[in-house]
């Protein structure tokens, strides 16, 4: 009887364990010190730390420790937390309790950081996307894409960079185009919004860079530009920019049959690739420059000659893709269609006109951009006005971390 008495006298073992080892919440509070820390030091190195902890407890996120996170990260009654909780199922109540009495000697924060902000987007974003919630992952991530463009943090590229990957694979789980810009005409924004996000992508995401320079290209040459030979020749990039290096080569020279060939070569490359709606409008562009190249070199010309080396159909196609070159300015000529010729007028001197103007006045302004972005970029010594941090609290603040990766580390171990 004594041993049954003594056996109904001892805890539970299961309740030791839990209670013992810290919880998902606890972890994520403590990455958001570390985000913190990274934010006032300017530190970017954190902050990468504090995504690759983060990705160690991907797995272990629920809705419950999520809301408690979002309410401790950014305060009650603050838009983002409204806005970010909408996303979430409702949570169970029991569960709830159990995370939010872990976290009761710990009071919320006061305010928070746009890294700590943006942070919680991208954590809500990855729950979304695990969870198989796509148009909700998707319309989270068009909502943190248009918070980020209102801030300007250096210590925000390695978040952003990750939301833009993100926001990019939203859209292509749901199948919507991530280029709808491009497919609306709208090249000059496509184009901007392109070279942004391979730029900022990360380096290990090989294939969302090489899928983002192919289109930037595309984008590039209907704009009328002729993307550098570098773009092509990038580390780890070549094989798969094959085709579109022919096919630059093709609209630069201005030869159709030779931008048709390139087309049927790699047709089931660009079929793939879901760029063939733009390819067949790049026909123009190939037309367009090949007329300009025959204007310079011919001060007269018929048109039935003009058909000839575009490869046209007919001498009426010829007549009219000329005059609308004319009218549009692509080319200093008149039409006689009386005589059925082109008749290209005398290259004056450039320099009389503005053109050299408005080329220096670009490159200024790159100059003054680059310059601009430069200085945002520098990173400032801590002023002298604000407390510095002594060695006994950085020593602690740097053992914390270390126990926390470690945890986080143990937790996974145990689960295989």
């Amino acid at each position: 009887m004594t041993q049954d008495v003594e056996m109904k006298e001892q805890p539970a073992p299961s309740n030791s364990v839990t209670s013992s080892s810290p919880s998902t919440l606890h972890h994520l509070k403590e990455i958001a010190s570390l985000i913190e820390t990274g934010a006032y030091d300017r530190e970017a190195r954190r902050i990468l730390r504090a995504i690759r902890l983060t990705m160690a407890l991907r797995r272990k996120l629920k809705a419950s420790v999520l809301s408690s996170f979002l309410s401790f990260a950014l305060g009650p009654g603050s838009e983002a937390l409204s806005r970010l909780s909408s996303y979430l199922p409702k949570e169970d109540e029991h569960e709830m309790e159990v995370d939010t009495a872990t976290s009761a000697a710990q009071p919320p924060a006061k305010h928070s950081l746009p890294e700590l902000e943006i942070y919680c987007y991208l954590l809500v974003l990855i729950f979304l996307i695990d969870q198989k919630k796509y148009d909700e992952a998707k319309s989270c991530s068009s909502a943190s894409i248009a918070r980020l463009k209102n801030l300007n943090r250096r210590t925000l590229d390695v978040l952003a960079a990750r939301l833009y990957f993100y926001y990019s694979l939203c859209y292509e789980l749901t199948g919507n185009l991530v280029e709808i810009r491009t497919i609306q005409l709208e090249y000059t924004d496509a184009k901007e919004c392109l070279l942004q996000a391979a730029r900022k992508a990360p380096v290990s995401a090989l294939g969302f860079r090489v899928q983002c320079n192919k289109w930037a290209i595309i984008v590039r040459l209907l704009l009328g530009e002729i993307p550098e030979r570098t773009v092509f020749m990038q580390k780890g990039m070549e094989k798969a920019l094959r085709p579109y290096f022919e096919l630059t080569n093709a609209v630069r020279i201005g030869d159709l049959e030779l931008f048709r060939s390139v087309a049927e070569k790699f047709s089931s490359t660009f079929s793939s690739d879901r760029t063939n709606n733009l390819i067949v409008r790049l026909r123009h562009n190939v037309i367009r420059t090949g007329l300009r190249n025959i204007s310079i070199s011919y001060s007269r010309i018929s048109l039935a000659d003009v058909a000839k080396k575009l490869r046209l159909d007919s001498v009426a196609d010829a007549e009219s893709i000329v005059a609308k070159a004319i009218r549009d300015g692509a080319i200093d000529a008149t039409l006689d269609h009386s005589n059925q010729c082109m008749l290209s007028k005398e290259t004056g001197d450039i320099y009389s006109t503005i053109e050299p103007q408005t080329a220096f006045n670009s490159r200024i302004a790159f100059c003054l951009n680059m310059h601009n972005e430069a200085v945002r970029a520098l990173r400032f010594p801590p002023n002298s006005h604000k407390e510095k941090e002594s060695a006994e609290k950085r020593r602690e603040r740097q053992q914390q971390e270390q126990e926390l990766a470690k945890h986080i580390a143990e937790e996974d171990d145990d689960e295989f």
